[in-house]
C-alpha cells in the first residue's frame, strides 16, 4: 500500500502543473486563438516566479505561505504580459499564430538565460531554498486513506489546482462571460452579430491563458529542484497534447492531465515499481513512457477529438 500512496503523491506533482497550463491552453483556443506558446509562458513565468524566491529569501524579506502567493501571483502576471506579445500577433496582426507561439517559445529560455547571466554575473542558473512543503495537515492528515494521499508531504499548489480546476469549469461552462468566450472561438460571425467584441474576448482568453502558464511554470519547478535552468523539460507541449486528449473540456483534461501525470511518474520512479525494476531496461527507455503514450493516445483519439475553430475573421475596428 506505501507503493501506491507513493505512486499517487508523485503523480500529484507531476500532474496539478500539466493540468493547470492545459486549463490556461483551453481557454485562448475556447475563444479562436491557437496558443503554442505555452512552453515559452510556462519558461518565462517560471523563471520570473523563482527570480522573485531567489531575491526574497537571499534578503531575508519573505518566507513560508505569504511568499509562495506572492510568487504565484508574479509568475501568473508575467505570463500575462509575455502572452500579450502573441495575443497582438495573432489578434491585431492577423499573423500565423504557429509561428508566434513558435517564436515565443524561442525566445522565452534566451530571454530568461541572458537576464539571468546579467543580473548574477555569468551564473546561468537561479536557485531557491524549498520551504514549502506540507509535512502534515494538521486534523486532515488522520483521515483514513484520504489523510495519506492529500494531506502528508504535500504542497499547497495540489489544492490550488484543484480549485482552478473547479473554478475553470465554472467560469466556463456556467457564467455568460464565459458563453462568449466558447461563441468567439465555435462561431465569431454570430458572436459579433450579436454585439460581442470578439477582440476584447479573444485578448481575455489568451491573458487567462499566460495567467495559469506562467503560474504552471513555477508549480512544475517548486517540487522537483531548487534551481531553474529555464527549461521545463517540454511540459508546455505536453499540455497541449493533454488539451487535445481532453476534448477541450476542463474535467477530460483534468483526467488527461493525471494519466500523463502518471505515466511521467513511471518514467522517474521505475526503480521503485518492481515489475519496471525487473525488466532492466536502459533508463532511456523508460524516459520515453510518458511521451510514447501521448502519441499512441493522440493517434487513436484525434478524429473524435471537436477542436474549437480558430479563424482569423476581419471585424469592425471599432469594436476591438
Amino acid at each position: 500500500m506505501s507503493l501506491v500512496y507513493f505512486l499517487f503523491a508523485q503523480t500529484l506533482l507531476f500532474a496539478i502543473p500539466l493540468m493547470i497550463v492545459a486549463l490556461g491552453g483551453m481557454f485562448s483556443e475556447r475563444s479562436g486563438v491557437v496558443n503554442l506558446a505555452l512552453e515559452g509562458i510556462m519558461i518565462i513565468g517560471g523563471f520570473a516566479g523563482v527570480f522573485y524566491l531567489n531575491y526574497m529569501q537571499s534578503n531575508d524579506i519573505l518566507h513560508g505561505m505569504p511568499l509562495l502567493l506572492t510568487g504565484l501571483l508574479i509568475s501568473g502576471i508575467v505570463g500575462i504580459l509575455f502572452s500579450m506579445l502573441h495575443a497582438f500577433a495573432a489578434i491585431h496582426l492577423s499573423a500565423d499564430q504557429t509561428i508566434s507561439g513558435t517564436a515565443l517559445n524561442m525566445l522565452a529560455p534566451a530571454l530568461g538565460i541572458f537576464i539571468a547571466k546579467t543580473v548574477q554575473d555569468g551564473m546561468q542558473n537561479v536557485s531557491f531554498t524549498n520551504e514549502f512543503r506540507i509535512s502534515e495537515v494538521s486534523g486532515l492528515s488522520s483521515i483514513p486513506v484520504l489523510g495519506d494521499l492529500f494531506f502528508k508531504n504535500c504542497y499547497f499548489t495540489t489544492f490550488l489546482g484543484i480549485a482552478i480546476l473547479i473554478i475553470s469549469w465554472y467560469f466556463l461552462m456556467k457564467t455568460k462571460t464565459g458563453l462568449r468566450i466558447r461563441s468567439c472561438g465555435e462561431n465569431p460571425q454570430a458572436a459579433d452579430a450579436a454585439g460581442i467584441s470578439v477582440y476584447k474576448i479573444r485578448y481575455l482568453g489568451v491573458g487567462i491563458s499566460g495567467f495559469l502558464a506562467g503560474m504552471g511554470g513555477l508549480i512544475y519547478i517548486l517540487p522537483i529542484s531548487t534551481e531553474f535552468t529555464c527549461t521545463v523539460a517540454g511540459y508546455g507541449f505536453l499540455a497541449l497534447a493533454v488539451l487535445i486528449f481532453g476534448n477541450w473540456a476542463p474535467l477530460r483534461i483534468a483526467g488527461a492531465a493525471f494519466f500523463f501525470g502518471f505515466m511521467k511518474t513511471l518514467s522517474y520512479t521505475y526503480n521503485s515499481v518492481p515489475l519496471l525494476a525487473k525488466m532492466s531496461l536502459p533508463d532511456t527507455t523508460y524516459k520515453l513512457i510518458p511521451y510514447v503514450a501521448t502519441l499512441i493516445l493522440l493517434a487513436f483519439t484525434s478524429k473524435n477529438s471537436a477542436a474549437p475553430r480558430a479563424d482569423g475573421v476581419p471585424y469592425d475596428k471599432s469594436k476591438r
